[in-house]
C-alpha cells in the first residue's frame, strides 16, 4: 500500500506548520501533533502488537472561534490524511429521524475514494494528454483529406504538420464531430428511512446496471472542448477503480480523521424521557464506532479500530466527564483552549499566512489600490474585536471578520474608483468608522 509519508513530521514540525495558521493554542497543537506522530509509528510496529495499539482520540474544548476545528483541518491537510467534519447534534438514535452515526464513516470513505482518484488521474494525465492529442490530430487529418476531395487547392498537410499546428493553438476554434459520453436525468430515486441509506444507495446501483444511464450522443465541439473532454474519458480509462477503491479504504483505515464538534449538546440534562433519550442513543451509538467496528460502505467494509477521532464542543455548562463513562474512556486525551485576547487578535491579522490585513491588502489590489494598516491600527482594531466579544456573545476570531468587513464596507463599494489610489488605516481611521459601533453595545450587539 502507498504509505502516507509524514516521515519527516516530527511534532515540533508539525506544530510549526499550524503555526503558520493558528495563533497560540499550543497545548491543542501539541496533542494533535503527538497522535498523527504516533499513527506513523504504529506503521514502524512489528509483530501483533501492532494491532493493539489504538490512536489517542482527543476532545478539544473551548468556545467558538478559538481554533478548533481550524487546527484539525489544517492537520488533516498537512498529512493529506481523509477528513471529516461533523456535527453531533446532525446524529440520531437509530429508530429516530436524523442522520445515523454509522454515515460518518460513509462520508469518509467517499472522502478518500475522490481524494485517490484525483491522485490517480494527475499521474495518468500526461499519458491521456497524448492518447487526447493523436485522437484529434487523426480527426483533423480526416477533415483535411475532405477539404482537398471537395477542394482541390485545398493545402496537403501532413500528419506531424497538424500536430505542430495543433500544439500552437490554431484548431482551438476549429469545430469537429464528437461522440460524448451523457448521463441522462435520474428517474428513479429510491428513499429510506435513517440507518438504511446504503440499502438504498446498493439499491441505486443495482437500478443503474440493468438500465445503463450512459449514452454517447454526437456533437459537434471546439477543438479546445473536444481536447479537454478526451483528456478526461482517456484519464478515467487509465486508472484502475478496484486500486483506488483499496487506497481509500487504507488511507481511511489508518489514517482517516473525523473530527466530531458539539459533543457537549449531546449530553442530556439527567432526565430519562423527551429528547435526552435520544441524546443518550447518539452517544451509545457512537460508542462502537470509536471503539471499533466494522461499517459497511458501497466500496466494502470499513474497519474504524484505527482512525482518529477529534471531539470537539464549547463545554461551558457541561463537561466531558458528564458523558457516558464508556465513551468518556475513548476520549483519553482532554485539551482545554483558552478565550482569545486583544493580544491574540492582534497577532491574528498579521501572523497567519492568510491573515485577515493580507487578504483585504490582496482585495484591494485588484482595484489598483494600495492598502496599508499601522501597528497602532492593528492594536485598535483588535481591541476593538476583543471589546465586542467580551460585551456581547464571544464568537472568537469569527469576530474580526465582521469588524474587518464593517469598517471596509463603504470603501469596498465605492471601488473601483479612480481618485483612490491608496488607504492608509490609522487608529484614526478606525475609531471613526467603528465608534458608534463600539461604543454603543446594543448596535454592536446588532450589527456585529
Amino acid at each position: 500500500m502507498k504509505e502516507i509519508n509524514i516521515e519527516d513530521l516530527t511534532p515540533e514540525k508539525i506544530v510549526k506548520e499550524l503555526d503558520k495558521y493558528i495563533v497560540g493554542q499550543d497545548e491543542a497543537k501539541k496533542a494533535v501533533a503527538i497522535a498523527v506522530r504516533n499513527r506513523w509509528r504504529r506503521q514502524r510496529v512489528e509483530g501483533r502488537i501492532k494491532e493493539e495499539i489504538m490512536p489517542n482520540n482527543i476532545i478539544l474544548m473551548g468556545p467558538t472561534g478559538v481554533g478548533k476545528t481550524e487546527i484539525a483541518r489544517r492537520l488533516a491537510r498537512l498529512v493529506k490524511a481523509p477528513f471529516l467534519k461533523v456535527e453531533a447534534t446532525k446524529f440520531t438514535e437509530v429508530g429516530y429521524v436524523g442522520k445515523d452515526v454509522q454515515s460518518m464513516i460513509r462520508d469518509l470513505m467517499n472522502l478518500a475514494v475522490n481524494m485517490v482518484k484525483a491522485e490517480k488521474l494527475q499521474e495518468v494525465m500526461q499519458k491521456a494528454e497524448k492518447i487526447a492529442e493523436n485522437k484529434i490530430v487523426d480527426m483533423l487529418l480526416k477533415k483535411n483529406r475532405n477539404r482537398i476531395d471537395i477542394d482541390n487547392d485545398a493545402p496537403i498537410l501532413t500528419r506531424e504538420e497538424i500536430r505542430q499546428r495543433l500544439r500552437k493553438g490554431e484548431y482551438d476554434k476549429e469545430l469537429i464531430e464528437i461522440s460524448k459520453e451523457e448521463k441522462p436525468m435520474q428517474i428513479i430515486e429510491v428513499f429510506a428511512p435513517a440507518g438504511m441509506e446504503e440499502i438504498a444507495t446498493n439499491l441505486q446501483e443495482l437500478w443503474s446496471d440493468l438500465f445503463p444511464g450512459f449514452k454517447r450522443k454526437k456533437k459537434k465541439v471546439t477543438v479546445e472542448e473536444a481536447r479537454r473532454t478526451f483528456v478526461q474519458e482517456e484519464a478515467e480509462k487509465l486508472i484502475d477503480m478496484d486500486e483506488v477503491i483499496e487506497e481509500a479504504r487504507y488511507r481511511t483505515q489508518e489514517f482517516g480523521i473525523v473530527f466530531i464538534d458539539e459533543m457537549d449538546k449531546i449530553i442530556g440534562a439527567g432526565e430519562h424521557h423527551g429528547p435526552d433519550v435520544s441524546r443518550l442513543g447518539v452517544q451509545r451509538d457512537l460508542l462502537p464506532i470509536v471503539e471499533g467496528t466494522n461499517v459497511m460502505t458501497k466500496y466494502g467494509i470499513v474497519k474504524t479500530d484505527h482512525i482518529l477521532f477529534i471531539g470537539a464542543g464549547a463545554f461551558i455548562t457541561k463537561k466531558p466527564s458528564d458523558l457516558m463513562p464508556e465513551l468518556q474512556g475513548r476520549f483519553p486525551i482532554r485539551v482545554k483552549l483558552n478565550p482569545l485576547t486583544a493580544e491574540d487578535f492582534r497577532r491574528i491579522l498579521v501572523e497567519p499566512e492568510n491573515a485577515l490585513t493580507k487578504q483585504y491588502k490582496a482585495l484591494f489590489a485588484t482595484e489598483g489600490v494600495e492598502l496599508e494598516f499601522t501597528d497602532d491600527a492593528i492594536t485598535e482594531i483588535a481591541e476593538i474585536a476583543a471589546k465586542v466579544n467580551r460585551e456581547t456573545e464571544d464568537i472568537g476570531a469569527r469576530r474580526l471578520h465582521t469588524v474587518m468587513f464593517m469598517l471596509f464596507q463603504d470603501l469596498l463599494y465605492q471601488l473601483p474608483n479612480s481618485k483612490i489610489k491608496k488607504v492608509k488605516v490609522t487608529p484614526d481611521y478606525v475609531r471613526e468608522r467603528l465608534k458608534n459601533i463600539a461604543e454603543d453595545r446594543d448596535l454592536s450587539r446588532y450589527i456585529l
